[in-house]
């Protein structure tokens, strides 16, 4: 068991240093993205499938709550939450469409979508992305490995550059995490709590 545990937090820590490494300027664009988008009065709309639903919804609850600081809400939306929505589109269409419709019913210019997908290859995820494109909204995907499908269809790619699904979800997190809190910075200045729990 050691073993294990030793390995698997070298190896977590090693896909969130490799992106680190490799890819924080895409970080800071989609930071930018997002900061540019609030100001804007637009939103930030964001999906996935299993843990990257929950991701979504988790990163969506930072937004509209708080992050570390008592701050306005953000306008963030999980579109997977809406059990009535999704199972009427999945029953009537398709699963493959269950945020593409959101995404035309909800999204307008100027909004940022936000699709989550370790594999970089759910097929829904890749429908809401081109639903995004064609609303004119910016689009930016969380995956893992080189992308996926997704990889050559989003404008924006944070790909975490390993092979283990495990550990390419924790990066997602410690990613989304940071994206809150620099959207936090950005917006209303240096934290004043320094992180501490309340």
């Amino acid at each position: 068991m050691e073993n294990i545990l030793r390995r698997s937090l070298a190896d977590s820590i090693a896909a969130k240093e490799d992106f680190y490494k490799d890819h924080k300027q895409r970080l800071f664009q989609l930071v930018d993205w997002v900061v540019n988008c609030f100001k804007s009065g637009n939103k930030l709309m964001i999906c996935g499938n299993g843990g990257s639903a929950a991701d979504a919804q988790h990163l969506a609850a930072e937004f509209v709550n708080r992050f570390l600081i008592n701050r306005a809400p953000l306008p963030a939306i999980a579109l997977t939450t809406d059990s009535s929505i999704l199972t009427s589109v999945g029953n009537d269409f398709s699963y493959d469409d269950i945020f593409a419709k959101q995404v035309e019913a909800l999204g307008k210019r100027g909004d940022v979508f936000l699709g989550i997908s370790t594999s970089g290859n759910s097929a829904n995820v890749i429908r809401a992305v081109e639903a995004a494109k064609k609303i004119g909204a910016r689009t930016a995907v969380l995956t893992g490995g080189s992308g996926g499908i997704l990889a050559g269809e989003a404008e924006l790619v944070l790909a975490v550059p390993s092979g283990k699904t495990p550990h390419i979800q924790e990066a997602h997190l410690w990613i989304e995490h940071m994206l809150c809190w620099l959207v936090d910075e950005r917006l209303f200045g240096s934290l004043q709590n320094g992180g501490d729990v309340q």
